[in-house]
């Protein structure tokens, strides 16, 4: 008998629960593990390489600004690597950055930055 009484409550809870219209349950989602995607950011650059001369064009087609840093390396020891001032590209803007080295470019890249 006690453990019929026992068992009353919890009964009573679990079928309230199955009762419930489907629209009150509705909050409740299944979590999939996965972390939600990130928004889309970065410009799309090009980089043109002629010589000692670097010249990059980047486009930034979504709506954070984008802080972009050209980042040349020269290919001879004694000439001195270059990394350009920030210019920030904001939404639907395209920007163009520019340097070079005394003789040969090694490697030329930009970096981007989310601007807060």
């Amino acid at each position: 008998m006690r453990l019929s009484r026992s068992l009353a409550p919890v009964t009573v809870a679990v079928i309230l629960v199955l009762c419930l219209p489907y629209d009150a349950m509705s909050h409740v989602r299944a979590d999939d593990g996965k972390p939600p995607a990130p928004d889309p950011f970065g410009a799309e650059c090009r980089t043109d390489v002629s010589g000692s001369h670097v010249v990059a064009y980047c486009h930034n087609p979504y709506v954070d600004t984008d802080r972009l840093r050209l980042h040349i390396e020269c290919a001879r020891w004694w000439d001195i690597d270059t990394d350009s001032a920030p210019v920030d590209a904001g939404p639907a803007m395209t920007v163009r950055l520019s340097g070079r080295c005394w003789t040969d470019v090694g490697s030329a890249w930009v970096s981007h930055q989310k601007k807060r």
